[in-house]
């Protein structure tokens, strides 16, 4: 379900037609009370036009093409007010005093609707205090509009929270669908390589565990290659949400090997998609540097943990550590493998990275982000 507010929307142009008719229909029969009856008939014209406008913004464009009815839901706000505004230019203080329906009537919630279906509860209070605003400073007197505002102000909250939850529920849906479709994938692919790829890695692993020498490491290095293998066919890439945010725990499991230990926790930690993506090319080069600096059969223990203030990462060996000053040298010397990779990475996303070593004590990368 790509829009899945879609119904409500064309729920609120057919309630826009509607209350147009009725409000046009009730102006037209009261037509000579009016102060201005000129002014009430342009004030029908600009509320049919902008009905016609809206159904044109409301219907929601192109299938893929930019959502643009948060702009025609301030917009609407703004007209509507205006309309409302011109019942003090139009009608008679006869009129007022009797507290008449005010120019738009029930055509007015209109906007109350929009702001709710777009933005949830939040949109509609606030468009429901504007529309609120604007009828005590027409009315001759508070108690009249009493109802009317408690009306507006529960429409703006029910079909706020209908919205928001529509879009989570929805959501949802993509992802359970999006993973069953993956896990399938996965289970095919699986399959396959199980008939092949698996099965050869498999049997170098076992020749050269028997064989040893240069070939038990070429056997090591086959079964490191078939967990990591086994753990992509059986877990898969983290999905991308609809609002552009991914699993980090699920991210960082991939990595997991015969050799390298990934803890995280049970449930989703869940960070827009650029920064998960960074903070695994940030574990991958701590990862390298291990392999290349401790050796390709050295432990690695990679922990994510969830604080209050964000997530923290931890890439901890058990190597020589890293010496004293080492790590400025070699940027000095224009070898940015760590600084760039790592610590550039972690200070565009505004975060922090902290190195702990010492000799014979291995070094600990810790990795810290705000949500």
């Amino acid at each position: 379900m790509e829009r899945p507010l879609e119904p409500l929307w064309r729920g609120l142009l057919v309630y826009r037609v509607l209350t147009l008719v009725s409000s046009v229909a009730v102006v037209l029969y009261t037509l000579d009370e009016f102060a201005s009856p000129v002014g009430a008939m342009v004030v029908l014209a600009v509320m049919t036009g902008w009905t016609a406008v809206t159904t044109y913004g409301y219907f929601g464009g192109l299938p893929g093409a930019r959502d643009g009815r948060g702009r025609f839901a301030i917009a609407d706000l703004a007209v509507t007010s205006g309309v409302m505004a011109a019942t003090l230019l139009v009608q008679s203080p006869a009129q007022i005093a009797a507290d008449d329906p005010v120019m738009g009537s029930i055509w007015t919630p209109g906007a109350v609707l929009a702001c709710a279906l777009f933005w949830g509860v939040r949109g509609g209070l606030a468009a429901a205090a504007v529309i609120s605003g604007m009828l005590l400073l027409i009315s001759a007197t508070f108690r009249t509009e009493l109802g009317d505002i408690e009306l507006i102000l529960l429409v703006g909250i029910v079909i706020g929270f209908a919205s928001t939850v529509l879009r989570r529920s929805a959501e949802r849906l993509r992802r359970a669908v999006a993973a069953e479709a993956a896990a399938r994938e996965r289970e095919r692919l699986a399959r396959a390589v199980h008939d092949g790829v698996l099965q050869v890695l498999g049997l170098l692993r076992r020749r050269g565990a028997e064989l040893g020498g240069d070939a038990g490491e070429l056997g090591a290095l086959a079964g490191e290659q078939e967990f990591a293998l086994r753990t992509l066919l059986t877990t898969g890439p983290a999905p991308v949400d609809g609002e552009g945010r991914r699993d980090l725990a699920a991210a960082l499991r991939v990595a997991a090997t015969s050799r390298v230990v990934v803890s995280t926790p049970a449930h989703p930690v869940e960070l827009p998609a650029h920064a998960v993506d960074e903070l695994v090319g940030v574990v991958g080069a701590a990862l390298a540097n291990v392999e290349r600096h401790v050796g390709p059969h050295a432990p690695v223990w990679v922990l994510l943990e969830c604080t209050d203030e964000g997530v923290e990462i931890s890439v901890r060996d058990e190597g020589p550590g890293i010496p004293e000053g080492r790590l400025d040298d070699a940027a000095d010397e224009g070898r940015l493998g760590v600084a760039r990779s790592m610590r550039g990475r972690v200070r565009d996303l505004g975060g922090e990275i902290v190195c702990e070593t010492g000799p014979e004590r291995g070094t600990e990368w810790i990795i810290r982000l705000s949500r």
